[in-house]
């Protein structure tokens, strides 16, 4: 089962944010472990993408895996975070599905396509 822990004030429901993360992760195979999603003020993602991407701006969301691609985690799988900045948002429930694709291993700079393909595809059901 996948735990998932909303920090924040969500401008969704949380069982509309559990679906969407699990379907993500369930896209890559993974049917268990934590990941938490966090909704904060553009002033916080600003320091977060300054501090983690050398950007300093706000942008919609932001993932920080911790396992990787560790084949075998000790204990639970640990996914990661996803911090969303819904000001800065245009369409939530693909910002999480972003967020979360991101943290079971996609990257949309360097695949050919797959990861946003994957992203319109959960967003259609």
């Amino acid at each position: 089962m996948l735990e998932l822990d909303i920090v924040g004030s969500p401008p969704l429901a949380a069982v509309e944010i559990e679906r969407l993360a699990t379907l993500a992760a369930a896209s890559a195979g993974i049917a268990e472990g934590h990941l938490a999603i966090e909704f904060v003020a553009p002033e916080r993602i600003r320091e977060l993408n300054r501090e983690h991407r050398s950007k300093d701006a706000a942008t919609d969301v932001l993932s920080f895996p911790i396992d990787g691609d560790a084949a075998e985690p000790p204990g639970p799988r640990e996914l990661g975070d996803v911090v969303i900045c819904p000001e800065h948002t245009v369409e939530l429930r693909e910002a999480v599905v972003h967020g979360v694709l991101h943290l079971v291993g996609m990257d949309h700079e360097i695949d050919e396509g797959e990861m946003l393909t994957v992203q319109r595809e959960l967003l259609s059901w």
